[in-house]
């Protein structure tokens, strides 16, 4: 299956919580989109791992995503290396993505920037030749994405660029709040941690007003770049 954009997030919830609204957006254009955790975040204080997979099915179904992959990398632990890169890059040639997507540069979370670091590696080395892979004792070809955009998690990063998701910003909200054990319930007896406060609920919201603010409309996202991204319609900028 090839995929039009591939989202990589460190934990089930990443992607939603950082592009749930853009990702929603694509798909409602056509396009098709997948997402690939590479853990299952069996370290957060609430819920479980075997919570965490149901409820990143969830979400992935309000999405409508065509596919949901984990990699089952060990939660907080796992590093940059040749193991973890291949694992990935037999991803990204499976699905042949001409975008990805993945985690903020730097964040709070230490999994976020070593994840961000990590799929960003793989997807250069996914487009050489002679690092061979395969899948079910088939040979991969070689594929490089397109671009590689981050997108913005707890620090407040100024973004290269925003999308805008009016119109979707439900869409991503419902998605995040599949993920129940993890976020604001006010009858949870669970441990409070700085993602469970209504506050952090709530910024999540305001957050996607105030990027929409900065180009005129009522919700967006925020997204970094690797490289300058080129124009060739001058009606985007003009």
């Amino acid at each position: 299956m090839k995929l039009d954009i591939l989202v990589f997030g460190a934990h089930p919830d990443d992607a939603e919580l950082g592009a749930g609204g853009t990702i929603a957006k694509a798909i409602a254009s056509g396009k098709k989109v997948g997402i690939v955790d590479l853990t299952r975040g069996e370290l957060g204080t609430r819920g479980s791992a075997e919570i965490r997979d149901k409820e990143a099915a969830k979400a992935g179904e309000i999405l409508g995503i065509a596919v949901r992959v984990n990699l089952g990398f060990a939660d907080g632990f796992f590093v940059n290396n040749k193991e973890h890169q291949l694992q990935i890059i037999k991803q990204i040639r499976t699905y042949s993505p001409e975008i990805v997507l993945c985690n903020a540069i730097d964040d709070r979370h230490i999994d976020h920037g070593k994840g961000s670091k990590l799929v960003s590696d793989a997807c250069f080395l996914s487009g050489l030749v002679k690092i061979e892979t395969k899948v079910e004792s088939k040979k991969q070809e070689p594929w490089r994405p397109k671009n590689v955009y981050h997108y913005i998690q707890w620090k407040n990063i100024t973004p290269d660029f925003v999308v805008d998701i009016t119109g979707y910003v439900d869409t991503k909200m419902e998605s995040i709040k599949a993920y129940a054990s993890q976020f604001y319930d006010p009858n949870s007896e669970e441990p409070e941690t700085p993602i469970t406060s209504k506050n952090f609920f709530d910024s999540v919201d305001y957050r996607a007003r105030d990027f929409g603010r900065l180009i005129g409309v009522n919700h967006a996202e925020g997204f970094t770049v690797e490289r300058v991204i080129g124009v060739d319609n001058l009606d985007a900028i003009f």
